[in-house]
This record gives structure tokens, sequence and C-alpha cells, in this order.
């Protein structure tokens, strides 16, 4: 057992350790205030490293009061998407996304694409959105071009896509077969509308959104409208891109459909001057003169009856419907009016359509117009 040994203080040592008391409270207190003066100066550290990182990671990146665009490329690197955020972000957001790209896979698995900084967002934000592949859609509106360079040429302007590998694929016999296509009826598959893809959709992508567009658009009624006329969508087409190039008059289309429907109902052949055009690849043409009439071309529908080969632009849905409900008259001529308004005057014969055309050409004559 555990002895404990007593401690005897007298008087005089308890008197003592008394007076002693005050002085060690003192001391203790003492203590505690220079503990307070070591805490303050680490205080003051851990707010600096809060607010350093609150000023590099969360400030907003871009610089600019509306939203931004920025476009990643498939060989792109840290540093030039860097150098694309540089154009709209602060020098120090800039150092903050590098360096997050640095210490992540971001090197490794750079997202190309279309993406949106919006006001406010931080650096952060953005470096999430670009790390994940969260890019914002374009608004691609199919043109109405007269070929199929054009065509690659306008949409490579709102995608990725390189303008001259999409106009040979459109071009490639192959590549348009595996679409249920030829060369020259590619463009039927072109819904003139707007869409939204993303920026950096392949080729491949690009068609089989055209495609699906391509069904819903030819929907039941169209089809059973299509069917009897007796005629398929892509002959549809054809016409409605010979309508299209004759007027800009959405009123008047049904009326020249109903005028080209006779003439092939009859074996007549179309004698529609913008098929001329397109066999010369001369779209600036304001005059047709007699000598380009025997051009040769499949597409010359002066010396060739029935349709041409395929549409001579991307028909335009006002030309696709307005061959589907084409106004049924007796017509089978048509020239353009002397008054230059884009309309037409029509002929059930040919002596009227001449009467029509001395007119016209005499106007084109006090014009100057060759």
């Amino acid at each position: 057992m555990q002895r404990y040994k007593i401690i005897n203080i007298n008087r005089e040592e308890l008197r003592e350790f008394c007076n002693f008391a005050p002085i060690l409270e003192e001391m203790m207190k003492m203590k505690k205030i220079q503990r307070k003066y070591y805490l303050i100066p680490i205080a003051l550290c851990l707010l600096g490293i809060v607010w350093l990182g609150y000023y590099f990671f969360m400030s907003s990146l871009s610089l600019s009061d509306k939203i931004e665009y920025i476009y990643i490329d498939d060989n792109d690197n840290i540093d030039s998407v860097s150098a694309k955020l540089n154009d709209i972000a602060s020098e120090h957001t800039i150092m903050a996304f590098t360096t997050m790209a640095r210490h992540s896979s971001y090197a490794e698995n750079i997202r190309s694409g279309r993406y949106a900084i919006a006001p406010g967002e931080s650096a952060i934000t953005v470096f999430r959105h670009l790390k994940n592949g969260h890019q914002e859609p374009v608004k691609l509106t199919i043109p109405e071009s007269r070929t199929t360079d054009r065509l690659a040429g306008a949409l490579s302007k709102k995608l990725m896509i390189d303008s001259t590998a999409l106009a040979i694929c459109l071009k490639d016999t192959a590549f348009c077969k595996r679409w249920g296509y030829d060369t020259a009826t590619i463009v039927c598959l072109f819904v003139p509308n707007t869409y939204e893809v993303y920026w950096n959709t392949s080729i491949d992508h690009l068609m089989e959104r055209m495609q699906k567009e391509h069904k819903h658009f030819w929907n039941k009624e169209r089809l059973t409208k299509a069917q009897a006329l007796g005629l398929t969508p892509n002959e549809i087409c054809t016409v409605a891109s010979i309508i299209d190039e004759e007027t800009a008059n959405n009123a008047e289309k049904p009326m020249i459909a109903g005028m080209y429907l006779n003439r092939l109902k009859v074996g007549m052949p179309l004698q529609a001057d913008p098929t001329i055009k397109f066999a010369l690849q001369d779209f600036a043409l304001r005059r047709i003169y007699h000598d380009m009439l025997f051009y040769n071309s499949p597409y010359n529908t002066y010396k060739n009856t029935g349709l041409p080969p395929g549409p001579i632009k991307v028909a335009s849905i006002a030309g696709i419907d307005a061959v589907l409900n084409r106004v049924d008259h007796d017509y089978l001529y048509m020239c353009a009016k002397e008054d230059f308004s884009g309309t037409h005057n029509f002929a059930k014969t040919y002596s009227e359509h001449l009467r029509n055309a001395a007119k016209y050409s005499k106007a084109l004559n006090e014009r100057g117009i060759k």
C-alpha cells in the first residue's frame, strides 16, 4: 500500500505563499495574453490565404458584361485554351485556370466545343464546364445554297467541320449512297430550317441529324400529297428548287408550280431559265440568250424533257409546299413581268406568251440589261 508523505507547512510559509499567489495569477494572465498575440498573426495568415483563394479562384473570370464564347479545337492544349480565355479574362483568373488545368487530368482530356462564359462565373466554374464538356449548342440555319460547295462553305462557318472535307463528301458517290441519295440529289436531305447542334459535331453526326429532320419534315401529310402528284420527295424538291429561282414571291409559287406540273403532264420541256444558269454555273446571269439554250447539259430543260437529275439549289420549305399545294389551272407559259416586280404574266397559248416575252424584252433593253 502506497504511503503519502505529509508535508508540514508552518504559518509563516503559508503566509508567504499567500502573498506570492497574486504574482502567480498575474504571470498566468501574461501567458494567456502572449498566446493571444501569437494567434493574431496566424489568424491573419489564414484570412489572407482565404482571400487569395477567393481572389484567384472564386472571382469572376470574364471581364465582359455579356456572355462570351470560346471555341476549343481538337488540337488545342492548356496554353492555347488559356490564350483564348486571355481575350476576356483577368490575369489572376487566367493564372487560377492554368493552375487547376495543370494539376488535373485536363491536359490529357481537353474537350473540343463551343463554351459559353457568363458574367460572374468564377474560374472554378468555367474550368469545370470545360473539363466536363458542358458546351453550348449553336443555332445552325441550313441555307438555300445553289451548289454543294457553297452549302459546305456556309455550314463550316457555323461548325468545326472543314468546308473542303464536307464538300468532298457531298460529291462522293459512296458517301451519298450511304444516306440514300446520289451526288445530284444529296441536297434533298437538307431541309432549310434552324436547328440546335453542337459546334464540334462530326460530318456523320451532322448527316444523321439532317436525316432525322428530313424524316420529321416529310410527314404522312406531305408524303400523301406527293404520292397524289405521282412524284417522289426528291422530285418535289427538284421542281421546288426551280420555282425558288424563278421568284422570291411565296404567294406566286403555287401558280408557278401548277404551270410546271402541267408541262410535265403533257410532256413539254420545262424550259426554265434558272436551269440554264445552273448548267453554265453562272449565277450572275441577268439575261438568257438564244445560243445558251443549246448548251449540252442534263440540267438544260430546253434541250431535255422531264426533270433535271436533281435540284438546282437547296429547295425552300415554301417552295416544297407550293408544289404540294399547287394551283390547278391551264397555263403552260409564263414570263417575268415588265415592271420587274418579281411576279409573272401567265399564258395558255404560245402566241400570248410571245407577246408577254416581247414586253419583258423591251423593258430589259430600255434598262440596258444585257
